[in-house]
C-alpha cells in the first residue's frame, strides 16, 4: 500500500502599500495605496518520523509569519524582488524565501480579502 500524501495549511496577515509605475493610466494603480493581505502556504508530502507529520506546523507559521512581518507596513517596491508588487510577484516572494526551510512547499495564496481578489502559486 502507498503512503497517503498530505497537506498542512498556515496563513498570515500583514498590511502594505505599493504602486504600479507601469499600470493603465486611466486605473488608479498608479497612485501609492494599500491593501490588507493574506497568504497562505501549503506543504505537501508523506508523514515523516518519528511524530508522524509533513512538517511542524509551528516552524511553518513561524517562517510565514517572519516574511509577512518583512512586509508588513512597508512598501513593497522598496524590497527587492518586489519592485513590480503584483499579487503574482508576492507569490513567487514568500515561495523563494519559505522553500529552502519546506521543500514540500507546494502552494501559495495571496489574497486581497476586502477587496475579493486572490492568486496562487502551485509548485
Amino acid at each position: 500500500m502507498t503512503q497517503p500524501i498530505f497537506e498542512i495549511t498556515k496563513a498570515a496577515t500583514f498590511d502594505a502599500a505599493h504602486y504600479f509605475a507601469d499600470g493603465p493610466e486611466h486605473r488608479p494603480y498608479s497612485n501609492l495605496h494599500g491593501h490588507s493581505f493574506r497568504v497562505e502556504a501549503t506543504v505537501r508530502g508523506q508523514t515523516r518520523e518519528p511524530v508522524g507529520w509533513v512538517a511542524d506546523l509551528a516552524d511553518l507559521e513561524s517562517a510565514l509569519k517572519g516574511v509577512a512581518a518583512e512586509l508588513d507596513h512597508g512598501l513593497l517596491n522598496e524590497k527587492p524582488g518586489l519592485e513590480r508588487p503584483t499579487l503574482e510577484h508576492i507569490c513567487l516572494y514568500f515561495a523563494g524565501r519559505l522553500t529552502p526551510q519546506f521543500p514540500g512547499l507546494s502552494r501559495v495564496l495571496v489574497s486581497r480579502p476586502t477587496i475579493g481578489e486572490s492568486c496562487a502559486l502551485n509548485l
